[in-house]
């Protein structure tokens, strides 16, 4: 199984989706290394060599920041938002979202909150 920045890479899936289970590497961002590297992105992982293992992370590397680097950074921006006091920085405090999504009927993991039953019409008794 190859390790590319820490993750170990899915073998039987192709490099342009196995690429996209590091952090800070989604599709547009797969296919770029794909293709800076010279690689197929059809091609499987374990069908790999090792210079093209030790290219893609050499690009990984040089170009993009991902995984704890990137973590840090977010989790970074956040604290900063929530010790300035800002909107967002207390939605995050209190759990909910801070992008503008409704709360009324939606964001119960992030309220952590159990569903609740809607009361609906009652069954009506059957005749015998």
């Amino acid at each position: 199984m190859p390790r590319i920045a820490g993750v170990d890479i899915p073998n039987k899936k192709k490099i342009g989706f196995s690429l996209r289970y590091i952090y800070g590497v989604g599709t547009k961002r797969a296919m770029d290394i794909c293709q800076e590297a010279n690689i197929d992105p059809n091609l499987r992982a374990e069908k790999l060599s090792d210079t093209q293992l030790a290219h893609i992370r050499e690009i990984i590397d040089s170009k993009f920041k991902v995984e704890g680097d990137l973590r840090r950074e977010v989790q970074a921006n956040i604290k900063l938002l929530k010790d300035l006091g800002a909107y967002r920085g207390l939605r995050h405090i209190k759990h909910l979202p801070c992008h503008g999504q409704r709360t009324h009927t939606n964001a119960r993991t992030a309220k952590g909150r159990p569903r609740m039953a809607i009361a609906g019409k009652k069954k009506a008794p059957t005749a015998k």
